[in-house]
């Protein structure tokens, strides 16, 4: 039988890892102890929505995308419910809520930026094929009613649960693809 060493704390080792905020994971009990009132913050907490609350039936099945909570929940036609991160619309001025639905998918989809993408930045080029590292659609997109808008992949995963699309919704490529699998021609869609 092997002994464990005892758990010591010595003074210089608690000293730097203070200082360094290694112990500020105690420091809110350590608070609440003294009477300061803290706010929890978890990163993690989003709302769900119910589809029953924005459509008559599951039909195709549903997709809703919440811009602010930036989480889209996936119903297929049996009811059964899978939930997603996603990155969502830099400005409000690039986001358009309300209903759609899914009108086209595709295997690593090529890019090409809106007109109004192409003023922002002339310098972008006119196409990225699919398949490209480069591609911002990712290895899948979910086509919507909407002209210019989808619901893609992302190379880049640091843009999921941010702010920065300029007008898709965007998840990370292994989400897409099994959201992509699960949607059928003709899933109703809202953006809220």
């Amino acid at each position: 039988m092997v002994e464990q060493a005892p758990f010591v704390i010595h003074r210089r080792r608690f000293v730097l890892a203070a200082a360094s905020g290694v112990i500020a994971l105690a420091a809110p009990s350590l608070l609440r102890a003294q009477g300061v009132e803290t706010t929890r913050r978890n990163l993690s907490s989003f709302r769900t929505h119910e589809w029953r609350d924005h459509f008559e039936s599951l039909d195709k099945g549903i997709i809703i995308s919440d811009t602010i909570t930036k989480v889209l929940q996936h119903w297929t036609t049996d009811g059964e419910m899978r939930i997603y991160p996603t990155s969502v619309p830099l400005t409000d001025e690039l986001t358009k809520r309300g209903y759609t639905e899914v009108v086209e998918k595709r295997e690593n989809p090529s890019w090409a930026p809106t007109p109004s993408m192409r003023e922002r930045n002339p310098e972008w080029p006119a196409l990225i094929p699919g398949g490209d590292p480069a591609n911002p659609l990712g290895t899948r997109a979910l086509y919507l009613s909407w002209q210019y808008y989808r619901i893609h992949g992302t190379q880049d995963t640091r843009k999921i649960g941010r702010k920065s699309s300029n007008g898709c919704i965007g998840l990370y490529n292994e989400h897409i693809e099994e959201v992509f699998e699960r949607t059928a021609l003709g899933t109703q869609v809202k953006l809220i």
